[in-house]
């Protein structure tokens, strides 16, 4: 397997599909699609009909097909739901989560992956979130039928991952301990997730290991993760702040500019001398999409880049339409604006905003929308009075919140990026015909304004591979 040069940034939720992803890998570099609430986004497209009937050749591929048919039967709408209607609900994860929700998890993330490897041999990687642990073990085994070839993973010290790869590609059972807030001792109910390969499929066999790649923000982490892993890790992504979606908040006590955004120094810059004494690959991230961010990566010793935001607003990304050109537009008109929102995200992690009118980055549209939980992608684990864990999350119902023992201050101007961020891929809800569908919310990283050179007034448009030669020079 070659190391690739360019790797395509696992943007969630659903903003790197499977279309992008084998577009790019088709290209010759690292295609990699988003597992972040995959189970849902499937769940959705299900009930979209399926009218292109991507989904069902892939489920016909999937080795159980009893199992498949299961989560067919449960989802799938012939013709597609109403436009008002809402979609049917997903099950939320817990500790130990209904065997349905495990069944279309695992179907979720097969699909995802097959169809992104479907018809050559490039290489297909799938990225999740180290905060959202619940959905990660049967989310990996899903992906590893599929063939996958490397999982990447940031937003978090994932040190457990690299062992529970090597122990699914033997279809082995896996276990992963979470965090849980509170105090520990008080514990009565083990904080520890489950997931036995034999429980859900008739037959199993031996799965090839994907490489593993940790997103980390500092060469410190990327060290202990180098020493202190369960298992081997194949190399890292360097994510710096200028980087799109999740950005990692800055070292020591936070401070804020003019703008309210999180002030960035020196010692949140990685340190490069000491990434190349680890002795493996890693590539950089955060505004290197250009072909001569890519020349410096690689005099620093980078084996490449990955590039996000160019690709989140080309043809093939899962950014709806409408959101793709209203960006494009303004960067063609110079009035795209970007914030860095230290309050944004559930997660506590400062979250790249893109200001567009009717989205929820506008204090309207946020105020206006009735605070929900019902996807529960960030909900935190905390430590119930009587010992057991409960779920919570800074975005649900105010009241709610803080009866779960939730502090006020952690409530102040969360947005549901649940909810938004499938509104973004035009899988919003809308819980019955009289009601607004859930504002979405658009992601970018501090390259955007320079997406100018892939268009014009007369071409709103532009492709992955537009994207590549830009950034490789035409070469692979």
């Amino acid at each position: 397997m070659y190391e690739p040069v360019l790797i395509q940034g696992g943007m969630g939720v659903g903003v790197s599909n499977w279309c992008l992803a084998k577009a790019v890998s088709s290209q010759g570099h690292l295609g990699v699609v988003s597992g972040t609430l995959l189970e849902n986004v499937f769940a959705r497209r299900l009930q979209e009909g399926d009218p292109d009937g991507h989904l069902k050749r892939a489920c016909l591929q999937f080795p159980d097909q009893k199992l498949s048919e299961r989560v067919w039967q449960t989802y799938f709408i012939e013709g597609g739901k109403k436009t008002c209607a809402p979609y049917k609900s997903v099950p939320m994860f817990s500790l130990i989560p209904p065997k349905e929700l495990v069944e279309l998890t695992i179907l979720a993330n097969f699909v995802e992956v097959w169809l992104a490897k479907e018809g050559h041999q490039g290489l297909i990687g799938i990225n999740y979130l180290e905060k959202i642990q619940l959905p990660t073990l049967p989310s990996l085994y899903g992906s590893m039928l599929a063939g996958v070839d490397y999982v990447l993973m940031g937003a978090g010290i994932p040190k457990a991952i690299p062992g529970i790869l090597d122990r699914l590609s033997k279809n082995l059972d896996v276990s992963l301990k979470i965090d849980v807030a509170g105090d520990s001792e008080k514990l009565t109910q083990e904080p520890i997730t489950h997931f036995s390969p034999s429980e859900f499929l008739a037959e199993t066999y031996d799965l090839k290991r994907p490489k593993f790649i940790a997103v980390v923000s500092s060469h410190t982490l990327a060290a202990n993760l180098a020493k202190k892993s369960s298992g081997k890790v194949d190399g890292f992504v360097v994510e710096n702040h200028t980087a799109g979606g999740h950005n990692a908040p800055p070292r020591g006590t936070l401070k804020l500019d003019e703008n309210n955004e999180p002030i960035y120094g020196p010692r949140d810059s990685a340190d490069l001398e000491e990434m190349k004494k680890l002795n493996l690959p890693f590539w950089l991230a955060g505004k290197y999409g250009t072909n001569e961010a890519l020349k410096q990566a690689k005099l620093a010793g980078a084996n490449g880049v990955q590039v996000g935001t160019p690709f989140a607003f080309c043809k093939e990304s899962g950014i709806d339409n409408k959101y793709k050109e209203e960006v494009l537009k303004k960067i063609l008109h110079g009035e795209v604006k970007i914030l860095t929102d230290y309050r944004a995200s559930t997660s506590g992690y400062p979250f790249k905003v893109v200001e567009i009118e009717g989205t929820i980055s506008e204090k309207d549209v946020f105020e206006n929308r009735k605070r929900v939980c019902d996807l529960g992608g960030l909900r935190q684990a905390y430590t119930k009075d009587d010992g057991t864990i409960g779920f919570r999350c800074p975005g649900e119902p105010e009241d709610i919140y803080l009866k779960k023992g939730g502090n006020k201050e952690d409530i102040e101007g969360r947005k549901c990026l649940c909810n938004a961020l499938l509104a973004t891929i035009s899988l919003g809800q809308q819980r019955n015909c009289g009601s607004l569908p859930e504002p979405a919310i658009v992601t970018a990283g501090d390259h955007l304004v320079e997406l100018s050179q892939f268009i014009s007034p007369t071409k709103l448009s532009y492709s992955a591979k537009e994207v590549i030669q830009s950034i490789t020079g035409n070469s692979r």
